[in-house]
């Protein structure tokens, strides 16, 4: 019999469910648990090999040394490049200014979080030692504090977690992106984190908005407080708030100087944003924008023409550039290698749980190594009882390797306790030496008492983490860097319709997905529309630049935009194409556009079973700026046809089933009960026979059947009026147009 090899064949059959189980989800789990997602010590894996590298290295106290270093040591942990070891490290240091409370002290240029194209300098240029809050990250790590594991090869150990004194996952932004999750958390004040900490172990009932009223970012700004809104986030772990920048008016100079940025944006994201807003005209204030960063801070310079509203462009500033930005918490963790989004009570009641874990530990550690001492000590107590006999029994015996089992014998002790008094140095056998062991036997005992206790109480060890916690209020406490502005406070100046040039104007939207935007003064002195072959005109819309434009699409969303900012077009051009200035998703088409200034009216839309939605206008109205509505209308059966109705009026359906058979209903809108949820299903129009389903849907004032009359009902639903062979000859006519 023939072998078969692997040559001939290279491809094996295997079920798709197989190969997931098999390579994906290994894979996906490997990235959750050991690579995107934090634990409960606030680390991820790579942070945490860096950081026990350098500790080992002896790096808390020390001079500095060359990051090259640190980069090569960790690689001992970390099987990963140099440079992505380094990037890391780069986050963690003290002069990139990406945490609240940076773990590692560094020497040399480690670029800026605030900057996308100041790079930080080669490994070999730069130094660092860990800062001094690592003492409290590594704290009593050497007495078995936390488990340990070999590292990739089997040489060293390292610890799975670092015994952190305080709740250190609140204390810095981290942000992690694994496979089908993600996690962001933001950042907190030390001394209002530490202090709300204590203030839960005293109560788990209390309100922690009362003791750290909201996140705090190393890049300080403002924030936009809404209490309630916050305590949800608290709660849930999940949510959003506003970030501004700080920008002030110098009138002196006549610029604007903005000198702190939102956590989420860079100088060159702002600046990008404002010159792009130049080009198109829609910022004309502005003479000048340049970055002066420089050693003293951030700073962004933006020269003003000669009388601009400096109030008006910075509300423009505000709300067309990241100047004002969300932040989107989602606080996912990993508890005991499970992922988990947890509120902020539920992550300090998880920290808590593992803190007294390590402290336990730590105490059992302690406990051991005193009954040790003390158990040398009982020995050392018996022979003192009589030390001329051990003296003698030591000087008369022949052969060395008898002087224990001698010592055994003579003063019923063990082994370990006669070793211990046979390497007691002759100079030692004195007075002052034996009485100082007695009493520290006597202070061994007390210790070990207080240990013993102190691991069967919690209330003791909530105690120690206490004064651990105050303690580094004391030693490292700062002033919250972000400031809290109440909504109702910031002046909001809104985009005045006087700024934005008002003039009429005719929009045409074609089958291809391409827009017009064309004045009415253009349009009478044009000649034909320019349009791709094979394309055609689907809409002819009138309106004015002050009105806003609805795409809606096959992929059941609604885009929103000002008309004021799609640029004018000749009949003569194309227009824009509309994926390129709507970032739509993959495959996703506009069906249908609606121009409005008082979101007055309401959309129908027909389905294929034979159900009729109708929503008003006024549910795609947003308060915020928002380019993007989901679940615009119902994804449960197909879609035939929608339609922006402004005044009541009559629409048709046309049903068909296999044998070919048609059948129509036309009927006043007003029999359409009116639904505020954009998905609503609808309700049914057209009795629905099986295997029937409707092919058709139009305002009927484009009717093609020649008696309309014949088909209006005046209840819902029904099953309709047929066809006649001329009528359906009529409709197929239409179709073809």
């Amino acid at each position: 019999m023939k072998k078969t090899t692997m040559k001939e064949h290279p491809f094996i059959d295997q079920r798709i469910t197989e190969t997931l189980e098999q390579n994906f989800m290994p894979y996906a789990m490997s990235v959750i648990v050991s690579r995107a997602i934090p634990e409960i010590d606030g680390f991820k894996p790579s942070h945490r090999k860096i950081l026990y590298t350098m500790y080992k290295m002896k790096l808390i106290k020390g001079p500095k040394t060359k990051s090259a270093n640190v980069v090569g040591q960790t690689m001992k942990l970390n099987p990963h490049g140099d440079l992505s070891i380094y990037a890391t490290m780069v986050r963690l240091s003290r002069g990139n200014e990406a945490l609240l409370l940076p773990y590692v002290d560094s020497k040399g240029n480690f670029g800026k979080i605030t900057s996308r194209d100041m790079k930080h300098a080669a490994a070999r240029y730069t130094e660092v030692k860990l800062d001094a809050i690592a003492e409290e990250l590594f704290y009593d790590i050497d007495k078995n504090t936390v488990d340990f594991v070999d590292n990739y090869d089997g040489t060293m150990k390292e610890p799975t977690l670092l015994p952190t004194t305080f709740p250190n996952i609140l204390a810095n932004p981290n942000k992690g992106i694994a496979v089908g999750m993600a996690s962001n958390f933001p950042s907190f004040n030390l001394k209002e984190l530490c202090e709300a900490t204590i203030a839960y172990i005293d109560n788990p009932e209390i309100d922690l908005i009362d003791f750290m009223p909201a996140p705090d970012f190393p890049t300080a700004g403002e924030l936009v407080y809404s209490k309630s809104e916050m305590r949800k986030i608290y709660s849930s772990g999940t949510g959003s708030f506003k970030i501004r920048g700080k920008i002030q008016y110098l009138k002196d100079e006549n610029m604007l100087e903005i000198t702190e940025i939102p956590y989420t944006t860079t100088v060159e994201q702002i600046i990008d944003k404002i010159v792009e807003m130049i080009k198109s005209g829609r910022i004309k204030e502005v003479n000048d924008v340049r970055d002066e960063t420089d050693l003293k801070g951030l700073k962004i310079a933006i020269d003003l023409k000669r009388g601009a509203d400096s109030e008006k462009l910075i509300a423009k500033l505000f709300r067309f550039t990241t100047l004002e930005d969300s932040f989107s918490c989602n606080m996912n963790l990993l508890i005991n290698g499970r992922p988990k989004v947890l509120g902020v009570k539920e992550i300090l009641k998880e920290w808590l749980i593992f803190r007294r874990d390590c402290i336990v530990r730590a105490a059992e550690y302690d406990c051991a190594k005193i009954k040790d001492k003390l158990h040398l000590l009982y020995g050392l107590q018996k022979v003192l009882l009589d030390i001329d006999m051990a003296i003698r029994i030591i000087r008369e015996t022949k052969k060395d390797k008898e002087v224990v089992p001698n010592l055994m014998k003579a003063f019923d002790i063990d082994e370990i306790q006669a070793e211990y008094v046979a390497d007691i140095k002759l100079r030692n056998i004195n007075q002052e030496y034996i009485l100082s062991r007695v009493n520290e036997k006597e202070a061994f005992e007390k210790e070990l008492e207080r240990l013993q206790a102190l691991i069967g109480s919690e209330k003791k060890i909530n105690k120690v983490i206490v004064k651990d916690l105050q303690r580094i209020i004391k030693n490292y406490a700062k002033a919250r860097k972000t400031h809290l502005v109440n909504p109702e406070n910031i002046i909001r100046h809104e985009v005045i319709q006087e700024q934005v040039e008002d003039y009429n104007l005719k929009v045409f939207f074609t089958a291809h997905n391409y827009f017009k935007k064309v004045s009415l003064v253009s349009l009478r002195s044009s000649g034909d529309h320019k349009i791709k072959e094979e394309d055609e005109i689907l809409q002819e819309l009138e309106g004015s630049n002050l009105d806003e434009i609805l795409f809606f699409s096959n992929k059941h969303n609604v885009y929103k935009l000002k008309m004021h900012e799609i640029e004018d077009h000749k009949v003569s051009s194309l227009g824009v194409y509309l994926p390129n200035i709507l970032e739509m998703e993959p495959e996703e088409e506009i069906l249908y556009c609606v121009m409005t200034n008082d979101f007055k009216g309401a959309m129908y839309f027909g389905f294929e079973n034979g159900k009729v939605a109708r929503v008003p206008l006024e549910a795609y109205k947003t308060k915020t700026n928002r380019k993007k509505l989901v679940k615009a209308y119902s994804d449960v059966s197909p879609l035939i046809k929608m339609y922006f109705v402004l005044e009541e009026t009559h629409l048709t359906m046309i049903r068909e089933d296999e044998r070919g058979e048609a059948r129509a209903i036309t009927f006043d809108t007003a029999l359409v009960p009116e639904k505020i949820t954009k998905n609503t299903k609808g309700i049914q129009v057209f009795r629905m026979k099986k295997k029937s389903f409707i092919t058709a849907f139009f305002i009927s004032e484009s009717h093609p059947l020649q008696d309309p009359d014949k088909f209006i009902i005046t209840d819902l639903p029904k099953s309709g009026e047929s066809l006649d062979a001329f009528e359906k000859m009529t409709l197929n006519q239409w179709y073809l147009k």
